[in-house]
């Protein structure tokens, strides 16, 4: 009877010690959800200030570097296709780059909702998370 009670003394510790693993995973938002949540905050603030035309606000939030279109490039080629962002469907971390993220929106062209999810990739760069168009 001592070592049945010393068994179950050492499962009921083990139960416990999991259940602690799993509150703990549960309680603390992981860098993949916090990654995507930013990349899709990226997409909504650039789409939401877009109208203004504004690259003094725009510019940040652009991927920038050798090979890049300029904002006021991106901006005119944009408002020239009437492009909106609709809502966002998704964002995920890209399997192949975990400072990506790929965040799926439905989007509409001059008015008209396409049918299909757009894709938009938005890239960590510095210290912050910028949208590559």
């Amino acid at each position: 009877m001592g070592r049945r009670a010393a068994r179950l003394a050492v499962g009921a510790a083990g139960l416990w010690l999991a259940a602690l693993a799993v509150l703990a995973v549960l309680g603390c938002p992981s860098t993949t959800s916090s990654s995507a949540e930013a990349g899709e905050a990226v997409v909504r603030r650039f789409f939401q200030a877009l109208p203004t035309g504004d690259c003094a606000v725009l510019g940040p939030m652009l991927v920038t570097g050798q090979g890049v279109p300029s904002c006021e490039e991106t901006v005119q080629d944009l408002r020239r296709h009437g492009m909106g962002l609709v809502d966002v469907l998704d964002a995920k971390v890209d399997g192949r780059d975990p400072d990506a993220v790929v965040v799926r929106a439905r989007v509409s062209q001059g008015g008209t909702e396409r049918s299909e999810p757009f894709l938009f990739r938005v890239e960590r760069q510095g210290d912050g998370w910028r949208l590559r168009l």
